[in-house]
C-alpha cells in the first residue's frame, strides 16, 4: 500500500523573512551560549550554580535586602529568588534574619563563606545581559520586549515560570552529595 504521510506543501518564506528569521534565531544561539558557558564556569569555578552566583553578586552589590528587593534586582519572580536563596543558605553562602528597622520584614545577607566564594567568582553573564538592555533604546527595548512576548505566547510558554538561568536544571553539589550519601 503506500505510505501513510502526509506531506505539506512547502511555502517559500520570502528572503527578508528567512534573513530576520535567521538573525534572530543566530542572536537567542549566542545569548544562550553565554548564558550556558556562564554558568558552567560558575559551577566549575566555585561549585554553584550561575544563578546562585548571580543571586550572591547582586547581593553583595545590594548589601543586606528583602526577598523581594533582590528579586527586583535580578528581574527575576520573588519566588524564584526564595528558592535560590533557600539553597545558598543551606550552603551557609547567605543568611536570613529580622531587620534591624522591622522586625516584621526579613531580611537576607552575605555571610562570610558568601564574601570568600565571590572573592574567586568569575562575572555572571545575565549581568552583561541586563547591562546591554539597559543601553538599548527604550522604543528599541520596548519593541523587543513586545516581540520576546508575543513570541513566548505563541509557543505556548506564557504560563509556565521564568526561573533564573539554569537553576532548574543545576543541583548544587552538596544535594547530589545527600543523594549519594542516602544510596550507600
Amino acid at each position: 500500500m503506500g505510505s501513510h504521510t502526509v506531506r505539506r506543501a512547502r511555502t517559500a518564506a520570502a528572503p527578508a523573512e528567512t534573513e530576520d528569521v535567521r538573525t534572530v534565531m543566530d542572536a537567542i544561539r549566542r545569548i544562550v551560549r553565554l548564558l550556558r558557558v556562564s554558568a558552567r564556569a560558575s559551577e566549575g569555578l566555585v561549585g554553584i550554580s550561575g544563578a546562585q552566583l548571580f543571586v550572591l553578586q547582586q547581593l553583595a552589590e545590594a548589601g543586606a535586602c528583602s526577598i523581594n528587593e533582590l528579586a527586583e534586582r535580578t528581574f527575576t519572580h520573588q519566588s524564584s529568588v526564595s528558592v535560590v536563596v533557600s539553597r545558598l543558605m543551606e550552603r551557609g553562602f547567605v543568611s536570613r534574619r529580622p531587620s534591624e528597622v522591622d522586625a516584621r520584614r526579613a531580611e537576607v545577607s552575605l555571610t562570610s563563606e558568601g564574601r570568600e566564594l565571590l572573592r574567586t567568582a568569575p562575572p555572571m553573564a545575565q549581568a552583561r545581559l541586563i547591562s546591554g538592555l539597559r543601553k538599548l533604546e527604550p522604543a528599541q527595548r520596548a519593541a523587543l520586549a513586545e516581540g520576546l512576548a508575543t513570541l513566548v505566547r505563541e509557543l505556548g510558554l506564557d504560563a509556565e515560570a521564568a526561573p533564573l538561568f539554569f537553576e532548574d536544571e543545576a543541583p548544587s553539589r552538596r544535594r547530589q552529595g545527600k543523594r549519594h550519601d542516602e544510596e550507600t
